[in-house]
């Protein structure tokens, strides 16, 4: 069982509300990944899950360092 269904089955919740509104942002449950930095490179990348590591780059919009 994952964590959703496991939080879905605890308190009665979906990940996601059943009515929303457009112009509302919603975030689902963050899945755990158990893929997770060393404490240095968490400390120098501002988290400790990769997958939340998105450098911001300014005005570039196309995803890495040297593109």
């Amino acid at each position: 069982m994952d964590i959703v269904e496991s939080v879905m089955e605890s308190y009665g919740i979906s990940a996601l509300p059943k009515k929303y509104s457009e112009a509302m942002a919603y975030v689902p449950f963050q899945q755990y990944n158990s893929k997770t930095y060393s404490p240095a490179q968490a400390l120098e990348s501002g988290t400790v899950f990769p997958v939340l590591n998105k450098p911001f780059f300014g005005s570039k919009c196309s995803g890495g360092k040297d593109d």
